[in-house]
């Protein structure tokens, strides 16, 4: 007999208002990111478009993902007031890029906010805590996955850079740790969105990103003293190293040495 476990916790939710404008600042920014290829010649459909995948994208995959009916296809709302923050961002870039340090910051606020309001509604509907964290962090970068593909670009957070990824999943782990907990939900999401925001802002300030993947330098070498064979007469026992394949001088007689 197979044991259905339904879900106490609730998902969380914020205004109408509250999410337009959260949605706007992530279309906006998508829209001043893609002002900066001149040479993609985007005309004014292609920006509406860019701002409405970076907008709504991480809510879309999110609710993809959770098998439920995207947020932002549920209202009317959604989808004009991505395109409006696009253009608005196309057209006033030089003003936007001015306010850089608060795009930055209400930019942070928004991928933890999203990322609470993904993983309590992943939780919600009866996921495990580590495809909840997964969801939460989809719906947190997701728009930003959809507008580097639509703009043919490599996917900027899987390439060293400040930590957005990351900042979204550390609030989602400290979310559905507290949840586990018995913390309220309210605060649990505060905190999220506080961890989120504070990784994210110092990582800007400061320049931090994970290492650049590399292999393993030098591995130290096994010797079995059984079974290794005897190097041969004409091999020096001094060797050189290339890294990680072994080379050895050899020899040579000299030419003038009788046969």
């Amino acid at each position: 007999m197979v044991q259905v476990t339904v879900s106490t916790t609730a998902a969380l939710t914020i205004p109408l208002w509250g999410d337009l404008v959260a949605v706007g600042i992530g279309s906006l920014q998508g829209a001043m990111f893609a002002s900066g290829f001149r040479d993609r010649r985007l005309d004014l459909l292609g920006v509406a478009i860019i701002g409405v995948a970076t907008g709504v994208g991480g809510g879309l995959l999110r609710d993809l993902f959770l098998n439920v009916t995207p947020v932002a296809l549920q209202s009317n709302w959604y989808l004009p007031a991505t395109v409006v923050a696009a253009l608005l961002g196309m057209l006033l870039v030089r003003l936007f890029r001015r306010l850089d340090p608060l795009i930055t910051f209400l930019d942070a606020l928004t991928i933890g906010l999203f990322g609470a309001i993904g993983a309590s509604k992943a939780l919600s509907l009866g996921l495990p805590e580590v495809p909840a964290i997964f969801v939460g962090v989809v719906a947190a970068v997701g728009g930003s996955i959809l507008r580097d593909v639509l703009l043919s670009l490599p996917i900027a957070l899987m390439h060293v850079g400040s930590l957005y990824a990351v900042a979204a999943g550390a609030g989602t782990v400290v979310l559905v740790v507290l949840i586990d907990l018995g913390v309220p939900l309210s605060i649990a999401a505060i905190l999220c969105v506080v961890v989120t925001l504070i990784i994210r802002l110092l990582a800007v300030r400061f320049g931090w990103s994970l290492p650049e993947q590399r292999e393993l330098g030098r591995l130290p070498r096994v010797r079995w003293p059984l079974l290794a064979r005897r190097p041969a007469e004409t091999h020096v026992d001094e060797r050189t190293d290339t890294g990680a394949i072994p080379r050895y001088r050899i020899d040579k007689p000299d030419a003038d040495t009788d046969v």
